[in-house]
């Protein structure tokens, strides 16, 4: 910390700290504004962090204001570089940095200015990498409290458009500076590993996007800490990224999107680059921005971030323009019926319309709520096996499912399902967005009432015609449980005979896929 007698105001004189707006040239002190009242010490050194040592730090929380001193002038140029064009968060709130007309800060006489300097020492000792970063560190020998690394351990669920590590550096810097980020796929799940510069960051991104949905209906955000308190990034590509270290080699995980995943996307170039190359950060990656579309006009374009109450979509509607009917093609024309379908397809979004052909039975039409619904069914749906036979389900080029005129005949093919009490996606933020798995041989059974037993469940099932392999009750929760039946294909059918079953004392069983086994 300088002790020099600087040409700053020092504690007495905070006149000199009135307004800093005038655009001043480079300084290594760099002025903060519209700091958010609760906003530690800790937090506000952390957008620092990622481009050099921080020398001072004086904080004015009555005005929301703050000074940070850079160790280097060089350092403060990038930052302000970078921010200028990537607008710094705290606590999801946009703060906002410049030049000061300070040359460095003096606040050995200033008060309260205790906590700025522990602040500071705790994070310079941690970027420096003299605090012990075991990944047990406890509380007791200077390291981290339980559950408050600065390293989030991200997976991704119901993964059903790519989300790259640009999304996730999108989403998670409006909560503090990210300094590392790892993606792999483990257990069949995308999962990455995210550093702040501070656990308070973490925390904060932890509590508000845990269970938030990237995208409508789907890519649903698991985020836990993680027990790593440092990540080591080796290569800077599309897999991991270093933000402090912008000399590393790419590796030869070199920055390409496999081209299945770019068509999953329909349009590249959704997404916009958080990556200012003024900056001299690296650049965004595998995502042209295409001719003639304004980003504005992308129905999955990312404006700017707010999270918003319940389980909406983060970044809107998921990145594809497509109809929202479906064409299922290869049905077993004796067994199926427009409420088996609306029942089966129900499981993946609202079902408003279901039409089987009248002259080819072995096809129908059915119209979802909106897009991502009709994108979800068909990803899961299609492959499986229905009735005996492996069914098709691709977009249809149709807009909508025509209902019959008056008089023509129809023998009950086309029904109108749009004010079903079935529909399990009308609530925003419903739990059912969360639960949204591929079928399975296991069904999730819930809305149990205490006087059913296994027995009735199990025989139930085995009185329609399933084999029951296995039955277990939620120890917590008896209102549901899991059965595992002989096949998925079995599955599939019992869930279309069997939700909405009328169990009595006014409960009506609800049936969906489950992702465990028993």
């Amino acid at each position: 910390m300088s002790n020099s007698t600087p040409s700053t105001a020092n504690g007495n004189d905070s006149t000199k700290f009135k307004g800093d707006r005038s655009p001043c040239g480079p300084s290594r002190v760099l002025h903060v504004r519209k700091i958010p009242f609760e906003v530690s010490e800790a937090e506000v050194v952390s957008l620092a962090v990622p481009f050099g040592k921080v020398s001072n730090l004086l904080m004015l929380k009555g005005k929301n204001q703050a000074f940070i001193e850079m160790a280097s002038e060089e350092a403060a140029i990038t930052m302000v570089n970078y921010y200028t064009t990537a607008t710094p968060h705290l606590r999801n709130q946009p703060v906002f940095i410049q030049y000061s007309n300070h040359r460095e800060l003096k606040t050995d006489n200033l008060p309260n200015q205790g906590r700025a300097q522990a602040a500071l020492q705790a994070v310079n000792a941690m970027h420096s990498g003299n605090m012990t970063l075991s990944g047990s560190a406890s509380a007791g020998d200077g390291g981290l409290m339980p559950g408050q690394s600065p390293v989030l351990r991200i997976i991704v669920e119901n993964l059903f458009y790519p989300v790259s590590l640009e999304v996730l550096h999108q989403i998670f810097s409006k909560f503090g500076t990210v300094l590392k980020i790892i993606t792999f796929t483990k257990n069949n799940q995308f999962q990455a590993l995210l550093q702040y510069a501070d656990p308070m960051n973490a925390h904060h991104a932890k509590v508000t996007l845990d269970g938030q949905n990237i995208y409508n209906a789907c890519c649903t955000l698991r985020v836990e800490f993680s027990k790593l308190t440092s990540l080591n990034v080796k290569y800077n590509n599309d897999k991991s990224r270093d933000f402090t270290r912008l000399d590393l080699p790419s590796g030869d995980g070199q920055a390409t999107l496999d081209p299945g995943m770019t068509a999953a996307f329909g349009a590249p170039g959704i997404i916009s680059s958080p990556y200012p190359g003024a900056a001299g950060f690296a650049p965004a990656i595998g995502f042209p921005q295409p001719a003639g579309l304004p980003m504005q006009s992308m129905p999955g374009a990312l404006g700017p971030l707010t999270i918003p109450t319940g389980r909406m979509a983060i970044h809107g509607m998921a990145p594809t323009a497509l109809h929202s009917v479906l064409l299922v093609s290869n049905l077993n024309p004796d067994s199926i019926s427009p409420h088996g379908l609306f029942i089966l397809f129900g499981v993946y979004g609202d079902v408003h319309r279901v039409k089987i052909l009248f002259n080819k039975k072995e096809n129908a039409l059915i119209q979802m709520a909106d897009a991502t619904q009709a994108q979800l069914a068909m990803s899961h749906l299609n492959g499986q096996r229905l009735h005996g036979k492996v069914i098709r389900v691709t977009i249809s080029k149709h807009q909508t499912v025509q209902l019959p005129r008056e008089g023509q005949e129809d023998q009950g093919l086309t029904k109108d399902f749009s004010g079903s009490p079935l529909h399990r996606f009308k609530k925003p933020g419903s739990k059912n967005f969360q639960n949204i798995f591929p079928p399975s041989a296991t069904l999730h059974l819930s809305n149990i009432p205490p006087s059913i037993t296994d027995d009735i469940l199990k025989d139930l099932f085995s009185g329609t015609g399933y084999t029951v392999k296995a039955f277990k009750f939620f120890q917590k929760d008896r209102k549901m449980a899991l059965i595992q039946l002989g096949s998925v294909e079995e599955a599939i059918q019992a869930l279309i005979d069997l939700h909405n079953h009328d169990l009595g004392e006014n409960h009506h069983l609800r049936v969906s896929f489950s992702k465990s086994t028993i």
